[in-house]
């Protein structure tokens, strides 16, 4: 059901310092800050050839990021995110098996433009999850 990583997020107490550090000091490529007003974060995408780091910063004080920073004022790891080809069919199935879903359930729009949707940490690990529908890109490629 899922694909390839998506991206790696990690939340951080200074966007710009965290930015600075990603471009500077390993060389790799920066994005700007993207506000995600309905997600309360903002972001900025640092691109790997393999895949992707979001840097997460609250966006404002009721932002679900300020307690994981409260907990972790040097910041950390805050989820993975996995490509899935359709997010509906995705959901159905995990909810079948009994994994919860955060929020009322539905697809919001992330940062690339996509359906995302959120799995609660307890059922995956200790692991927030996000799913990212990608269509059919999110196939496996079948072996040669």
């Amino acid at each position: 059901m899922i694909g390839k990583l998506n991206h790696v997020a990690i939340a951080v107490p200074d966007l710009q310092a965290a930015s600075a550090q990603y471009r500077d000091t390993l060389g790799a490529q920066v994005g700007a800050p993207q506000d995600l007003p309905e997600h309360g974060v903002t972001v900025v995408f640092v691109t790997l050839p393999n895949t992707k780091i979001e840097l997460l910063h609250p966006l404002g004080a009721d932002s679900p990021i300020v307690g994981f920073l409260e907990k972790n004022p040097a910041g950390g790891i805050h989820h993975l995110c996995y490509e899935v080809a359709d997010i509906g069919a995705a959901r159905d199935r995990l909810t079948a098996a009994g994994a919860r879903v955060l929020g009322d359930g539905e697809p919001k729009i992330g940062a690339h433009g996509n359906p995302v949707l959120f799995l609660h940490p307890k059922d995956f690990t200790g692991t927030l999850v996000e799913l990212e529908e990608v269509g059919k890109a999110a196939e496996p490629e079948a072996a040669s």
